[in-house]
């Protein structure tokens, strides 16, 4: 059975979720230049998600946050789309299951909004994370939406909801 939770995330986790993502990222030989590494919401999540419409979620298992992704409005564009952010398992969690559990907990949280559609950016080498990602519905799309920064991620992904 598999102890972990998924949780909305609260002011105690910030420094852990940011070493959660930069772990990952550094793990994944992103840049830190153009991607969520350098983000300034990094290190304040509870706060940059404690708006109207944005959710961020942790997985916690025996007192240790192990994952993590949140939805909000996408940055810069004129629709109803939220954006699926910041979504990083550390290694020894993946294989549970707990990346489609979180999908399946974030999408919701972005119906419950009322969003028509969800969009994702990530980098052509998280082949795992894409797998997911379209067995969940999401499609490629040929340009970027909206202007999230990170110009360093030349994938991007949509969803209808």
């Amino acid at each position: 059975m598999d102890t972990a939770i998924i949780r909305e995330i609260q002011q105690k986790d910030n420094t852990e979720v940011a070493s959660v993502v930069r772990e990952v990222l550094v793990e994944m030989g992103v840049p830190k230049v153009g991607t969520a590494y350098a983000d300034k919401a990094l290190d304040v999540m509870f706060e940059t998600y404690n708006v109207p419409k944005a959710t961020y979620f942790v997985v916690e298992d025996k007192n240790k946050i192990i994952g993590c992704c949140g939805v909000a409005q996408l940055e810069n564009f004129v629709g109803n789309v939220c954006e699926l952010q910041k979504m990083y398992f550390l290694k020894e969690t993946r294989g549970r299951g707990l990346g489609a559990k979180m999908m399946e907990v974030c999408l919701k949280k972005a119906r419950d909004y009322g969003f028509e559609k969800c969009y994702l950016e990530t980098m052509p080498y998280m082949k795992a994370a894409q797998k997911l990602y379209k067995k969940t519905g999401f499609e490629y799309i040929d340009a970027p939406m909206g202007n999230t920064g990170h110009f360093s991620c030349p994938v991007w992904m949509l969803i209808q909801l």
